[in-house]
Formats: C-alpha cells, structure tokens, sequence
C-alpha cells in the first residue's frame, strides 16, 4: 500500500471561510500531521461543535461528525470509549470550546481520554458576526453588543486547563502550518487528552490580528513536566508562547469493558442471526 500524501487527507470539498482566515492553513497542517503519522483515513474519527472552525471535518477525507454547539469533547469522548482502536479528534473555536461547551472541556481535561482537542482561538464570534468571546480582551469596543467592550476579563486557556488536570498542551500558530503540523502529530502521539491551542486569525472581524505574526515566539526550553511548574512558569503567559507547553504522563482513561470493544466484537455483536425454524 502507497503511503498517503497530505493531499490524501482532505476532502473534495472547497472551504468557504472568508479570505485570509486562519483555519485554511489549520486544514492543511492537520493533512501534514495525520500524513506524517500515517494514519489509515478509515481509523480517523474528527468531530466538531459549531462556528466557522468546526467546518474541519467537512474538508478532511477522514470520518466526520458535525455536532452540536458546545458538544464536541462529549461526543469525542463518546466515540474513543467506543471505539478505543480509532484515533479520535474534536475540533472547535474559543466559543464552542471555552463558552457554551467550557464545562465540556474541563471535565475532558481531568478525565483524561486519549483524543486530541484542536481549538483554534481568533478572540471573537466570527460566524455570527463578530460578537466578543470568551477570550475577548475587555477593551475590545467594536461589537454592538459590547461598545465599551466586555469589560471582564478574557478566559485564558493554557491556566484553565492546567488547573482542571490536562497532560498535554501545545500552542501553534495558523502562520506557521509546519510547525503547526509537528505540535498537533506530538498532540495525537500523547497518550491521553491533548490540547492543540491554535491561535487563527479572523481578519473580518479582527484584522489587528494581522500582526499576530509578529506576537508569537517560540518556547525554546523542554516542556514543563509537573503541573505546579507550568502554572507558575505562565502564570503572566501573554497567549503568543508557541510550542509544547506542558507534558506529562499519567494514565488515560479507559474502562476495562470499553478496552475490550474491539472492532470484531462489535461486529460480532451486531452481527445478523439466522432466523431457525
């Protein structure tokens, strides 16, 4: 069997973002990291939730489920419990995520399934047309709903999910889709629940985030290992640290009668019975 291009992972289908929108390039490094991992496409699960980044799966020649708002780790969940043999990922923005789906992704952290969780965070709701988001600064002033801004402070992700017990997060830059690609195959390589924080600019409704290139610098020291050691390290983090942030090993979640549902004993199980006389 050939080994399967990049290329090969991606659907047919043409992506309708607005021009300029990071989640292009978030299309095209998760292609290059499922070709580098060499992955069969019939053993890629991708589920997502709602808004412009949970488009994913429809542009990925893999087995998509297009969820409900706030519901992709549950279902994500759902589907490696299930199905333990396949690798499984969830797709979201910093709404579906970290608002509506916020207790979703904490409880995912402690709990500690092997899937890997890809949030691509632009700071603003972009397919309702351009309201504040959870990671919204409070001074942000040009949504309608919020003139003088939020006026609260923005959730920030790496702390949130330190503190609910997450082993692995890594933050990429839609700019840089190579590197992108190598943090979310060390994503899918991780034994356990990974996050990919992926910083994608919206360039309709935020286009100051055009100098997001110049913000973002990479983490040139090993991954923090212990969970105190990160916090404290990026307790004043500013969100443009790229890189694998934090790693650590503890055994992912897996209950003895999911490790057993293999795919041949749930063939066997919904396997049609000739009727007897």
């Amino acid at each position: 069997m050939n080994a399967l291009t990049a290329q090969d992972y991606k659907s047919d289908l043409k992506p309708i973002w607005c021009p300029g929108c990071g989640d292009y390039s978030v299309v095209t490094a998760l292609a290059k990291a499922l070709a580098e991992l060499g992955r069969k496409r019939e053993d890629i699960a991708l589920i997502s939730g709602i808004g412009c980044s949970s488009r994913l799966p429809a542009y990925t020649a893999v087995y998509g489920f297009h969820g409900v708002h706030g519901r992709a780790l549950a279902v994500a969940t759902g589907v490696k419990l299930a199905r333990p043999d396949l690798t499984v990922l969830a797709a979201g923005g910093d709404g579906d995520g970290l608002s509506i789906g916020g207790n979703h992704f904490l409880h995912a952290c402690r709990r500690n399934v092997d899937l890997t969780y890809l949030l691509m965070d632009n700071q603003v709701y972009g397919m309702t047309k351009g309201q504040a988001s959870p990671t919204t600064a409070p001074d942000w002033c040009e949504s309608k709903l919020t003139p003088h801004g939020p006026e609260i402070a923005p959730v920030m992700p790496l702390p949130l999910a330190l503190a609910a017990g997450v082993g692995f997060f890594a933050r990429g830059f839609s700019g840089d889709p190579n590197g992108l690609a190598r943090l979310i195959a060390a994503a899918i390589r991780h034994p356990g629940f990974a996050v990919v924080h992926i910083l994608s600019p919206c360039i309709t409704f935020r286009p100051e985030q055009r100098g997001w290139k110049q913000q973002v610098r990479a983490f040139e020291a090993p991954p923090e290992a212990t969970q105190a050691a990160a916090l404290a390290r990026f307790a004043e983090d500013d969100g443009f640290t790229t890189g694998v942030l934090f790693a650590a090993t503890r055994p992912a979640f897996m209950p003895a009668r999911a490790a057993r549902r293999t795919p041949e004993a749930l063939a066997a199980r919904f396997a049609v019975q000739p009727c007897s006389d």
